[in-house]
């Protein structure tokens, strides 16, 4: 059973066995039904017993045996730890000057490429790679070395050190504020244009209007309405332009507070997102030289 015949003849099986077909299996494994069925005979025959029921009609027309059904379990962990040490090998044989980072889109816009230069002036040789993706990527499938993800800190498979705490207020631009009467407490937005973003709406604990409004025991002021952006660095530019206000999050708005393009609104009024951002990486690549840089790098820059 060391031959790829016979390494062929288990990934034929594991196949059918899953699409309960061998004409499926063919399609997924880009042969004829023929050879998926002449592999999982061969494979029969060497065990000296049936894998699957055969029926001569019907949509299933693969069953498997009971003998089968118990083995196919460590068959796929197999076929899962082939991969898993496939990867390994191509990482074994990459090129280690090269970073792979992920980020979200507005991450990367609003605080990691304005510093980025930084780094790469402390580590010339290093190349960093960098793939923006709202939602969390398979680090392995990817070839990801490390990342910064916003949440609740738990990712499986991940070590995750948190990075940031954030807090959220409203923000809007100078030229928006100018008046009298404008936005002297938190009631006044209800003359206000809100707006919302959905960057990661659904995802629990992800602060809303809603909940600054209620830690602001604001009343009158309506969440139903207004602009709504799915980028949290989109948000941002359209309070700057003068849209309306925004619900920032301090760390996305720390440069365009700074610059004076935004400015705070009700600096009393203190929220701290129960979300946070976390340095996340495979524990077997924790002391790949680029990483530990990287990483180290990266608390550096958040506390300065």
């Amino acid at each position: 059973m060391k031959s790829p015949v016979h390494l062929n003849a288990l990934r034929a099986f594991e196949a059918s066995a899953r699409h309960q077909s061998f004409s499926a299996a063919a399609a997924e494994l880009n042969v004829t039904p023929a050879a998926v069925g002449q592999l999982v005979r061969n494979l029969e025959e060497w065990l000296g017993a049936p894998l699957f029921h055969r029926g001569a009609s019907g949509r299933t027309r693969l069953v498997l045996t009971e003998a089968a059904e118990h083995a196919l379990p460590d068959i796929r962990a197999g076929f899962d730890r082939l991969a898993l040490g496939l990867e390994r090998l191509k990482e074994g044989v990459a090129d280690s000057s090269v970073l792979t980072v992920t980020v979200s889109p507005a991450f990367a816009a609003k605080w990691l490429l304005p510093r980025i230069d930084r780094f790469q002036a402390a580590w010339p040789d290093m190349d960093v790679r960098l793939e923006t993706s709202l939602k969390p990527v398979d680090f392995i499938a990817r070839r990801i070395d490390i990342g910064v993800r916003y949440g609740m800190g738990s990712w499986p498979g991940l070590v995750a050190d948190k990075l940031m705490d954030e807090e959220v207020y409203p923000v809007a631009s100078p030229e928006r504020l100018r008046g009298p009467q404008r936005l002297r407490k938190p009631n006044d937005l209800a003359r206000e244009t809100l707006i919302h973003d959905l960057s990661m709406e659904g995802h629990a604990g992800f602060p809303s209007w809603n909940a600054w409004l209620k830690k602001a025991d604001a009343t009158g002021v309506a969440t139903s309405r207004g602009m709504k952006i799915n980028n949290s660095a989109a948000v941002l530019q359209a309070a700057i332009e003068g849209h309306g206000v925004a619900l920032a999050r301090s760390v996305m708005a720390r440069d365009d507070l700074a610059a004076g393009r935004l400015i705070r609104l009700f600096p009393d009024i203190a929220f701290t997102s129960p979300l946070a951002y976390f340095v996340v990486y495979r524990p077997e690549r924790a002391n790949l030289p680029g990483l530990v840089a990287f990483r180290e790098w990266l608390f550096k820059e958040a506390i300065a």
